[in-house]
């Protein structure tokens, strides 16, 4: 469960600043409160509401094991998305947009592989055996690669979801999220237009403050999300050890329980009135066998002979 968001908190950072009332995306007219001296005011309870919304939903998608990309290439959000995304520990993109990075991301994963094989060729020497021309092309290449990708390399496969500030300007980012199905969480300011975006969050997207307050919410968010995983393996691991346990202890109970003797052993027998039957079966046998040889020995035949 996300943390609730203080009102006066988004006040006090500037969050309600919207853009002039002539550059306004009537799309934006539910999040917007009023206007003052030909600037729109951002309604900040709405704000707060969609904030904790899109909280509890990237915390969901962390908790699920799927990375969240932020996206933010404009100069006052740089520094604060790369620091918030890295504690975090989320990919992200401070540089311009590398265009088919989530449609092409087979090629972009190439290219971060690039990266590590440059680094494998300098541990094992052969980058040594290049010559000084080569070493300073191959140092450049490197160089570009992660000053674009370095911050992606953790990402092995498509994020579960971005982080964008100022959809206008990443409006590349949006469209190849959109093709492929992928949740877009946004900072959304009056001059956007909210429709494109899954979560949005009505907020001023070019003030420092506004962005430091509204981005580490949501590493926040994502950080509870994380540690909730991990908590719910422990628990699994804790679980799997037990079972465990209770299954040796058993195993060696029986192992150590006396084995029965022989004699101790009873042998399955007859119900007692079958034996009974047979005994009085057999009398009458005899009984029989015995009549017939008195009935002989007394008959008149014999009696002639």
């Amino acid at each position: 469960m996300a943390k609730k968001v203080e009102v006066k908190e988004l006040l006090d950072a500037g969050v309600h600043f919207g853009h002039l009332t002539r550059r306004w995306n009537p799309n934006m007219a539910p999040y917007i409160y009023m206007e003052r001296n030909g600037i729109h005011i951002i309604n900040l309870y709405k704000s707060a509401a969609k904030m904790q919304e899109a909280g509890e939903a990237l915390s969901k998608i962390a908790a699920s094991g799927r990375k969240i990309l932020f996206v933010a290439t404009k100069k006052q959000a740089k520094e604060i998305v790369a620091e918030e995304a890295a504690k975090a520990n989320m990919p992200y993109i401070t540089e311009r947009w590398p265009g088919g990075m989530l449609t092409n991301f087979v090629t972009i994963r190439k290219a971060v592989k690039k990266m590590a094989s440059v680094d494998r060729m300098k541990k094992d020497g052969t980058f040594n055996s290049l010559s000084k021309k080569e070493r300073l092309q191959v140092d450049r290449m490197r160089a570009k690669l992660e000053k674009q990708l370095g911050s992606i390399t953790d990402m092995t496969r498509l994020p579960g979801a971005l982080f964008i500030v100022d959809i206008t300007r990443e409006h590349i980012a949006v469209k190849e999220a959109q093709k492929l199905n992928i949740p877009i969480f946004a900072m959304v300011d009056t001059n956007s237009d909210p429709r494109e975006v899954d979560y949005v969050i009505p907020a001023n997207d070019d003030a420092s403050k506004s962005v430091k307050k509204v981005i580490s919410y949501v590493s926040d968010s994502i950080v509870e999300g994380l540690t909730e995983r991990k908590a719910d393996k422990e628990a699994k691991k804790e679980k799997k050890e037990a079972a465990k346990k209770d299954d040796s202890s058993t195993e060696k109970e029986a192992k150590k329980a006396p084995k029965a003797k022989k004699e101790d052993v009873e042998v399955p027998s007859k119900d007692a009135e079958d034996q009974k039957a047979m005994k009085e079966a057999k009398k009458d046998v005899k009984l029989e066998s015995k009549q017939e040889t008195l009935d002989k020995a007394t008959s008149p035949e014999s009696d002639n002979k």
